[in-house]
């Protein structure tokens, strides 16, 4: 009787101790329609958040507000470019420590959902894809071109490593992995390559992790997205017929969990176009059948944040997206709960157990007021300062990638050959502006060319006046076929009929300068000749503004907003907050996150004005408010509609 008892003992122990070092799983069932967490049925309710729109500081606050509305996982795009921003060179840290990210969202209690491109979209520059990759003029993207696998397979062999211990399988929090993006919606449908790619995503993963596609609701685009051995999801709105969108993704996938990998919560801006509102009502219905039919979801966008600097992207026809990436997203750009967050999370309520405690409250917002700005120079008499890398001469104009420059601005100089006594067509025939250029000829400015609106500005001045076309690229297309989006004076300008010859260019480091304290400390900054009244040239202008540190709880977020200034950039303390265009809106404020302010010193303010300041006899202000305007479209120049959740508008 004691060896029996004995024997029980034993095997309950043996037993105990296999559970207790039972390794983490997560596969899929096929027999129920369902995926499995350590064994057990798990059902995902994500949200979309991406680490590269917001600060390092905002990203625990965010992951803990996703997680007090009943999220219980997370989905983030990795984009490559902000990276590698040069071949061979890394960069993962500060805002941009994907790791740590990875941890604090573990730590919350979130899952994630890792998609690693390495096209990824998301209204980002190129798609995520570095613009280093056209050094290779004729490079096919997406596709089996030798040299684009190649940097692939480098990039790549350099973040999955980094990644593998953070699946779940490895105690970390990565559940699912996504191999490209929505490659069924691409034009070059290149099994290959997607084969290539789950080859190589399984030889640094390994066979246990889950790899999966995403692609539209639509046999059109799951015939191309999809692959044997990769777990085919779809992604549609609210409105959408929930029945068919599922059905589509049955044919792929006759059985498995069903998977809406991108529910959006709101849609994406373009300048020039109204600021996307999607009801709250819609999105919570929506969102209820799909929870109702047992299938899992990622709400796309939970949050979608800001494109601080040049990340925003650009759609075809040629429409660039704002600084701000609001999205009407459950959580505001600057993080603020909304009633849509409200409503999304009382719908969760209903079928999953809400987290027990308060939900982290907005941020404050202060609103510092107005602040004094004084010209300092114009961008042509402070070319020197701000071409690092000095002038490159040529007989036709270089794009920006020959000159070795991804973002921002290029100055193209050359002279009139003739007398234009008579005014005389400055033209782009072959519609080469990529995107936008500010023309001035023997130092006033004379007009504007601009990708696919304006293609030939009039210009009078005499032989060997200086001529000078200051060229902005104003994103890079990230969808659809266009994404090999060359910046700058891609073909030549011409006078007449005469093409321009025996140009100089100068790759501009403004945002170097700028934190450098460069500017205004050399070049021209006297009397300029009259300009047209409509128009100034390019510009810099600088104040600066004091927080007192005897205040509590200051420094606070803030927007700050230009009133009557036209077009530009702006920096807060060498940080460059992006872009504004309230002549064309919607977007008229600018987020300004607290962590990039100051009260021990004086913050500085410059900002880069490209067509018209303020500033005449009297001085001119930004101001600093506590309420954002993103919806105050009032110049619109679009000749096409695109429709709400409609991704085939932004072919």
């Amino acid at each position: 009787m004691p060896l029996i008892r004995f024997t029980i003992i034993l095997l309950l122990l043996l037993l105990s101790a296999q559970s207790l070092g039972a390794s983490p799983s997560f596969s899929l069932d096929y027999e129920n329609d369902c995926f499995l967490k350590d064994g057990q049925p798990f059902r995902y309710i994500s949200g979309s958040i991406h680490y590269s729109r917001i600060p390092r500081v905002y990203w625990k606050d965010r992951l803990l507000k996703m997680y007090m509305a009943g999220l219980n996982a997370i989905q983030i795009y990795i984009p490559w470019n902000y990276h590698e921003a040069f071949p061979g060179q890394y960069n993962f840290t500060g805002d941009r420590d994907l790791e740590y990210f990875l941890k604090l969202a573990q730590d919350i209690g979130l899952v994630v959902i890792l998609r690693p491109g390495p096209y990824i979209c998301a209204e980002w520059d190129m798609g995520g894809l570095p613009a280093w990759l056209l050094n290779k003029k004729n490079v096919v993207l997406r596709s089996s071109d030798p040299d684009y696998i190649a940097a692939v397979d480098k990039w790549m062999g350099t973040l999955l490593p980094m990644m593998k211990p953070y699946l779940y399988q490895n105690g970390g929090p990565i559940i699912t992995v996504q191999v490209e993006n929505e490659y069924g919606s691409y034009f070059t449908c290149d099994y290959n390559y997607m084969r290539h790619l789950t080859q190589l995503f399984r030889s640094h993963l390994g066979d246990e992790v889950v790899l999966f596609t995403t692609d539209g609701a639509g046999l059109n685009f799951l015939k191309c997205g999809s692959l044997q051995g990769l777990y085919a999801t779809v992604d549609f709105g609210p409105g959408a017929n929930i029945t068919a969108a599922f059905d589509a993704q049955r044919h792929a996938e006759p059985n498995g969990p069903l998977v809406n990998s991108e529910f959006y919560t709101g849609w994406l801006d373009h300048w020039g176009s109204r600021h996307s509102v999607v009801s709250s009502a819609l999105v919570a219905k929506s969102l209820s059948q799909i929870l109702s039919v047992g299938a899992n979801v990622n709400l796309y966008m939970f949050i979608g944040g800001t494109n601080f600097g040049y990340w925003n992207g650009a759609n075809s026809p040629y429409g660039a997206q704002p600084t701000s990436y609001d999205y009407d997203a459950p959580l505001t750009e600057a993080g603020d709960l909304t009633e849509k967050y409200f409503a999304i999370r009382d719908v969760i309520s209903m079928y999953n157990k809400i987290p027990e405690g308060p939900v982290p409250p907005s941020t404050p917002k202060f609103a510092y007021g107005a602040v004094k700005m004084k010209k300092l120079q114009t961008v042509s008499d402070a070319v020197e300062t701000l071409s690092f890398s000095g002038p490159v001469k040529s007989p036709y104009p270089q794009t920006f990638i020959d000159l070795n420059q991804a973002f921002g601005f290029v100055l193209y100089r050359t002279t009139l050959p003739v007398n234009c006594s008579e005014p005389t067509p400055l033209s782009s025939p072959l519609n080469g502006v990529h995107d936008r250029a500010y023309v001035s000829v023997g130092g006033s400015a004379v007009g504007i060319l601009e990708r696919n609106k304006v293609l030939t500005i009039n210009v009078t001045g005499t032989a060997g006046s200086q001529v000078d076309v200051l060229v902005e690229n104003m994103g890079r297309i990230n969808y659809g076929r266009d994404i090999n989006d060359f910046k700058g004076l891609v073909t030549n300008l011409t006078l007449g009929a005469v093409p321009l010859s025996g140009w100089t260019m100068y790759s501009l480091s403004i945002d170097e300068a700028i934190s450098q304290g460069l500017l205004g400390r050399s070049g021209h900054t006297g009397t300029e000749p009259p300009q047209p009244a409509a128009l100034s040239l390019p510009a810099f202008y600088v104040g600066s503004f004091i927080i007192p540190d005897g205040i509590p709880d200051l420094p606070q977020d803030t927007y700050i907003k230009l009133p009557n200034w036209t077009k530009g950039q702006i920096w807060i303390n060498g940080f460059n907050l992006g872009r504004y265009w309230p002549a064309r809106g919607p977007q008229v404020t600018l987020f300004v996150p607290a962590n990039i302010l100051s009260t021990s010193a004086p913050n500085n303010v410059t900002v880069l004005e490209l067509e018209g300041a303020p500033c005449g006899s009297q001085p001119c202000t930004v101001e600093f408010t506590d309420t954002p305007i993103l919806n105050a479209t009032v110049h619109s120049e679009s000749s096409r509609h695109r429709r709400l959740l409609v991704k085939e508008d932004l072919l």
